[in-house]
């Protein structure tokens, strides 16, 4: 499961010659056209845990904008009016705001753009292994409580509409933070449907083990680079056996990933576009 440095630096080199076997033309669309094809991808939850109160809520997940590496925040606040014109009902993040809090200047425009997203049932956030390195972890707090948004760092929240409600969990960063997983899950009620956040994909062989019906990551960033027979090119610890897309990882969970926003390590995307996610629930009879 981790990633080795000899498998790190192996990984890297294939990134690059296969960056410098692009045509002029393809390095240009990897460095400055697909970073910004952002797309809305769009998924529909449905299960019979569902309350009836819940069905076609509008749930809206972002990860991995990595600002001050190729992502400003102007480009945030674009995604911002996006996300918003979804309507959406719940905004989830779900980790990695900035790249490196030890050398972004922070300032209240930041704080300003989160404000910006709205949602009814509330704005909830946790960490990603970015946001508790280069000692940003009270930094990153902050940033996001003026913005409106609640951590979950190993926490456990009712989202209640109509006297019915379904759970919402999230856990700290895998790497860096101290996740709590069987504090937090082991006592959550079987009966009801509830969706776990948490900022690594791999980290589900673990997690199937509890009550969880879905889990929500990013991390992988999809691979970022993907180049054909070979696939992805840049999948960091914790984000190599599940990298892109819905996996159903036992009977009862599922587990969605991200391809994030922003970049990191390399400033391209190679047929691995940037994503946030539209998940509407559906009640079942």
């Amino acid at each position: 499961m981790i990633l080795t440095r000899r498998s790190f630096l192996k990984k890297m080199l294939y990134s690059g010659l296969g960056l410098l076997g692009l045509s002029g033309g393809g390095y240009y669309y990897a460095r400055y056209i697909e970073p910004d094809m952002l797309r809305k991808q769009s998924y529909i939850l449905k299960h019979p845990k569902i309350p009836s109160s819940f069905d076609q809520l509008k749930i809206v997940q972002f990860s991995d904008l990595h600002l001050g590496f190729n992502y400003s925040l102007e480009q945030f606040r674009e995604l911002a009016r996006k996300i918003q014109a979804e309507s959406p009902d719940l905004i989830l993040f779900t980790g990695d705001l900035v790249d490196e809090p030890q050398t972004y200047h922070f300032s209240g425009e930041l704080p300003a753009i989160l404000n910006e997203l709205s949602a009814p049932l509330g704005k909830y956030w946790i960490y990603g292994n970015h946001d508790h390195g280069g000692y940003g972890t009270e930094t990153l707090q902050a940033v996001m409580t003026d913005g409106g948004f609640t951590v979950l760092k190993n926490d456990v929240k009712a989202i209640e509409k109509n006297g019915e409600q379904f759970v919402l969990a999230g856990l700290d960063d895998i790497m860096l933070g101290s996740p709590d997983i069987n504090g937090t899950l082991g006592n959550i009620d079987v009966n009801q449907f509830t969706l776990l956040l948490v900022h690594e994909p791999d980290i589900a062989d673990v997690i199937k083990k509890y009550p969880v019906d879905v889990q929500l990551s990013g991390h992988s960033h999809g691979g970022q680079v993907r180049l054909p027979l070979i696939g992805s090119m840049i999948t960091p610890p914790y984000g190599e056996k599940y990298v892109d897309g819905k996996h159903a990882i036992s009977d009862q969970l599922t587990l969605y990933i991200s391809r994030g926003i922003g970049t990191t390590r390399m400033p391209y995307r190679f047929l691995c576009q940037p994503e946030f996610s539209v998940f509407t629930l559906q009640s079942t009879p």
